[in-house]
């Protein structure tokens, strides 16, 4: 069964750190959750791996203008919900999907709710308050799903 690697980011606000690009290198997929900042920033993770990406609350703009609210996106068996803003979801994700990544609050963390695997990336962009600058892994093992934080500084 062969493994699937996805890099999660969120909240660039327009900075690709150098860490952020090492930490992303060799993964199948990238998912941004939004306030990504300007499309230099998709073209450069678009250099590493494809790129699914939501609209943040701060993505404004006609570079923006296509980009969708929420996105569903399948890895084999594993269906993942992405979006911005977990507030705002307004579906009921147990029993659909096994993943929901979203941003926003620059607060990393994953946790496992009713079965389902929370995961926020926190901000890999300029550093705010004294949050820490993060990017997340999701490894993708048939119908296995784990995800863990990577440190920037």
């Amino acid at each position: 069964m062969a493994e699937t690697l996805i890099g999660i980011i969120s909240d660039t606000h327009g900075l690709v750190r150098p860490e952020a690009i090492a930490a992303l290198q060799g993964v199948d997929l990238i998912l941004h959750a939004g306030d990504i900042g300007n499309q230099d920033v998709l073209d450069t993770l678009r250099q590493i791996a494809p790129v699914v990406a939501v609209r943040g609350n701060n993505d404004k703009g006609e570079w923006a203008n296509d980009l969708p609210d929420w996105e569903v996106t399948e890895v084999g068996p594993v269906s993942i919900y992405m979006l911005h803003n977990l507030n705002e979801m307004d579906v009921r994700p147990s029993g659909i999907f096994q993943v929901v990544v979203s941003g926003h609050s620059h607060q990393p963390s994953v946790e496992e709710r009713k079965g389902v695997l929370y995961v926020n990336p926190g901000s890999a962009g300029p550093r705010r308050f004294t949050l820490p600058v993060t990017v997340a892994h999701l490894k993708v093992e048939g119908e296995n799903v784990a995800a863990h934080l990577i440190e920037l500084l």
